[in-house]
């Protein structure tokens, strides 16, 4: 299991929202029924059909509850609870408990990473997080990342296989969050954030199309499934819903980081940031929403780096060095010996060389320098040094220039100066754990005041969380997918052109970072 501490960092340090008037996507209604006499010869179902629909416009009563009901409110003398679930032009009874359980309304907001799915238990009732778990992707072993996953899902049987891989990972997260006197049954609905692929995987579509020309998933808004259909472990009526994506890289996700910044609510231009397997930038304000993704994550996840890996046991995750004497301090995850470097100590490393000089501008070591030492042999975990090497500074570079390249293709197309960013608002766990400084010096987030860079954490699962909890949000979720124009960065001539000039620290246009040239002329 993943460290359920650092998860725990990102809920305490994200500002969960409190919504009003809740209409989750799953309620429960307290019924005194009144028993079959001559005087009311009314059937059991309609009877319970008909109390619902004094509250409920119209109530469908599924064939497998219905020969339930009588046994059900005979045995509880005709005080029952009804499950109603939300579906979209009604509403479906999924059970029926023995007397008052009002008070006990459970579901889930979940986030499917490519790397890590987080499951957390709401209390639907008040919408509070009663217990979170998060663990990676089980479909990780048979494909690191995303076109991996598209390619082996073309295999025979590897549709099947991935569609498995994370539906055991969830349901073995759900069954860690249930207490045993609960049961995963009493779950009746789960909302989920996640890529276009991620939901293609976990729904069995074909996700051939999301990677060839013209770039098209099957679906972007699958709308309301129930759980039974997809082999999600818990109520197997329960309604299931997936934000929307609006194209084949950027998907719900994304949706549930601009509804939970509220950017798309603001007159101020601001931008978005998600730098996961995937790097997502979405630029914009309450007139117009412009977003581009692509393919940036693994040189932060350690995937094109000598020695880089992720955010685990003795992972280096900080660095710094010291101008004088060129001592290099370092920190761990856990305090362990070093056995790599992760994402943020990639970034602090990088932008450490860069400000002592031992990188150029492009990046490159000075005085024909290959590599750099970080942790020197004796102090590592294999008796090894851990190095950055020229090559693992390319590497992280194609992942910078493209974040800079998709922010200024954005910005050229709307015709927005940079100046004009207002806010900026950095996603996921990289969002969270990135040094901000770092971040800036070498280029990767703007050079804005301090206060307008807002780490939203794991912004897909609160998304997940308001859908599940008010159907306001789900509708203001699907208009800001209608609302948000998406340029395709895969045949984009322009994107391109302005990658193969943009790896340069921190920026092409050093004028657009005025604290990094004054930490150069003046030292750290």
């Amino acid at each position: 299991m993943l460290n359920h501490k650092k998860k725990s960092v990102i809920l305490t340090e994200q500002i969960q929202t409190t919504l009003d008037n809740l209409e989750p996507l799953a309620q429960k209604v307290f019924l005194s029924l009144t028993p079959p006499s001559p005087l009311d010869n009314r059937a059991d179902v309609d009877q319970v059909r008909q109390m619902l629909e004094r509250s409920y416009d119209f109530v469908k009563v599924p064939l497998a509850l219905m020969g339930k009901i009588p046994s059900i409110c005979r045995s509880a003398h005709w005080q029952v609870t009804a499950t109603l679930a939300d579906i979209g032009n009604g509403w479906k009874l999924i059970d029926l408990e023995a007397g008052d359980t009002t008070d006990k309304q459970f579901g889930l907001a979940i986030d499917i990473g490519t790397t890590t799915v987080v499951v957390y238990l709401v209390d639907l009732c008040n919408g509070a997080i009663l217990r979170h778990a998060a663990d990676y992707n089980d479909q990780i072993i048979l494909g690191e990342d995303i076109l991996n996953r598209i390619r082996h899902a073309a295999e025979p049987g590897g549709l099947d296989r991935l569609q498995k891989a994370v539906l055991d990972t969830l349901n073995r997260l759900i069954k860690d969050l249930c207490p045993q006197s609960m049961g995963t049954e009493k779950i009746t609905a789960a909302a989920i954030g996640a890529n276009t692929t991620m939901i293609h995987l976990l729904l069995g579509l074909e996700p051939a199309s999301i990677c060839r020309d013209p770039y098209t998933p099957i679906v972007n808004n699958p709308g309301l499934i129930t759980a039974e259909k997809i082999g999600l472990a818990i109520n197997p009526l329960a309604p299931v819903y997936c934000l929307p994506s609006i194209g084949s890289y950027l998907g719900g996700d994304v949706i549930g980081g601009i509804l939970v910044s509220g950017m798309h609510k603001q007159p101020d231009v601001s931008l978005f940031v998600d730098i996961g397997t995937n790097g997502e930038i979405v630029m914009g304000n309450e007139d117009w929403l412009v977003a581009c993704a692509g393919a940036a994550g693994p040189a932060l996840e350690g995937g094109v780096t000598s020695f880089g890996m992720r955010a685990e046991p003795g992972a280096v995750d900080h660095v710094s060095i010291d101008p004088e004497t060129g001592q290099v301090e370092y920190t761990t995850v856990a305090d362990m010996p070093a056995r790599g470097i992760c994402g943020s100590g990639i970034v602090d490393t990088l932008a450490e060389l860069f400000l002592d000089g031992i990188i150029d501008r492009n990046a490159h070591f000075e005085k024909g320098r290959e590599e750099y030492v970080v942790v020197p042999a004796k102090e590592t975990a294999s008796g090894e040094d851990i190095v950055v090497t020229q090559i693992d500074i390319n590497n992280f570079m194609a992942t910078k220039g493209a974040c800079n390249a998709a922010t200024d293709l954005l910005m050229e197309n709307v015709g927005c100066a940079a100046e004009e960013i207002k806010h900026f608002y950095a996603a996921g766990a990289f969002g969270q754990y990135l040094p901000i400084e770092s971040a800036i010096t070498i280029g990767l987030y703007p050079d804005l005041p301090r206060s307008a860079i807002v780490r939203l954490g794991n912004s897909s699962g609160e998304a997940a969380r308001q859908v599940l909890l008010s159907r306001p949000k789900r509708l203001e979720a699907e208009e800001i997918a209608a609302k948000v124009t998406y340029f395709e960065l895969n045949a984009n001539n322009t994107f391109m052109e302005k990658f193969s000039g943009s790896k340069f620290l921190p920026h092409t246009d050093l004028a657009r970072y005025p604290s990094v040239r004054r930490r150069q002329q003046t030292g750290k």
